[in-house]
């Protein structure tokens, strides 16, 4: 399975703008730039959608662990905040905290731990980021 995005970019780095798009049309010629990236101007921006992909991501292997271990979530909530930092001349993604709050009918603690620890390892996007990851899980009653 491939699945695929394209960028365009014009101009020079700071002044410069691009735009992104997917086949499936969810990136249809989004903006990113300087200011998207550096500061709070409009647009998005490859941290952004590295913290989605791994939110998305370890969601589902959340899910896929918990079904395998006989569990169903009510709501997995993951949000993943990535840490991008100057390094040398450039820029190095140093970090992906993710933030977990589920409700999961019938499961201890300890499991909801064991399983979430599982599919933080093991989603694949935790296994290609060379980033440290955390992970702050919390069982909603």
């Amino acid at each position: 399975m491939i699945r695929k995005a394209n960028a365009v970019w014009t101009g020079a780095g700071k002044d410069g703008a691009g735009k992104l798009t997917s086949p499936s049309g969810v990136l249809a010629e989004t903006p990113y730039g300087f200011k998207s990236r550096f500061e709070e101007g409009p647009g998005t921006n490859p941290e952004e959608l590295i913290a989605a992909a791994h939110a998305g991501c370890f969601s589902m292997a959340l899910a896929f662990g918990l079904q395998a271990a006989g569990f169903t979530a009510e709501e997995i909530r993951t949000e993943a905040a990535v840490s991008l930092e100057a390094e040398g001349q450039g820029f190095r993604i140093t970090r992906s905290a993710l933030t977990l709050n589920a409700k999961i009918p019938g499961i201890d603690d300890a499991k909801f731990r064991e399983i979430a620890e599982g599919a933080e390892k093991n989603c694949p996007v935790s296994k290609l980021l060379n980033a440290e990851i955390t992970l702050d899980a919390t069982l909603e009653g």
